[in-house]
């Protein structure tokens, strides 16, 4: 079974990186540890935890969304709705709620929100894109305790929390360890690899 430590990064899209530097450093307090760039498009990284990155790339386009109620159904070609931060204690989740309503009046930060297993803020960046920050609830871990109490749920659902297998096909041929190959990317570079056109 593969083991997941976490979200890598989620990339999202801007048209203005210092602002959105401003906000996500230097109001969230995220560190920015990687800055990529071409011509017509950067690609910069806030750390989020230990684990988890979040990428925007900045291409000059791009329009911010307009808000949109955090999960409010919509029609239509859609793929994201929210991505929620989680934060160490209720403290963060209050500091954070001031630190948004101090920064700047056109800032909206919802009041905060219990959810039962989660506290909850919500706000939004610069680029629109709907964001949440939880704290999780003591003794309500739904990660070591799944609990599911949706009264209409899937009948996949009943299968319970763990990965079934015997639904998707087995892989035949792995590749072998001699074929494995790693291309050079964006950002190879800062493993002193040479960028070579394929």
């Amino acid at each position: 079974m593969i083991k997941y430590k976490g979200i890598n990064h989620i990339a999202l899209a801007t048209a203005d990186m210092d602002r959105t530097i401003r906000f996500w450093r230097d109001l969230l307090g995220m560190r920015l540890v990687v800055g990529l760039g071409r011509a017509g498009s950067r690609l910069y990284f806030f750390e989020i935890s230990q684990n988890d990155l979040l990428a925007f790339i900045e291409w000059p386009q791009v329009e911010p969304v307009q808000e949109k109620d955090h999960g409010y159904p919509v029609k239509g070609p859609f793929i994201f709705d929210h991505v929620s931060f989680g934060v160490e204690t209720q403290e963060d989740l209050w500091a954070l709620k001031d630190r948004i309503e101090a920064a700047d009046p056109d800032l909206w930060v919802s009041e905060v929100i219990d959810h039962g297993f989660i506290y909850s803020i919500y706000t939004f960046d610069p680029n629109g894109i709907p964001i949440e920050f939880s704290w999780d609830v003591p003794d309500l871990d739904i990660r070591r305790n799944p609990r599911m109490i949706d009264r209409g749920r899937s009948k996949v659902a009943d299968e319970g929390p763990e990965p079934q297998t015997g639904h998707w096909p087995q892989v035949r041929q792995p590749t072998p360890p001699e074929a494995r190959r790693a291309y050079p990317g964006e950002g190879s570079e800062l493993a002193g690899v040479e960028k070579k056109s394929w």
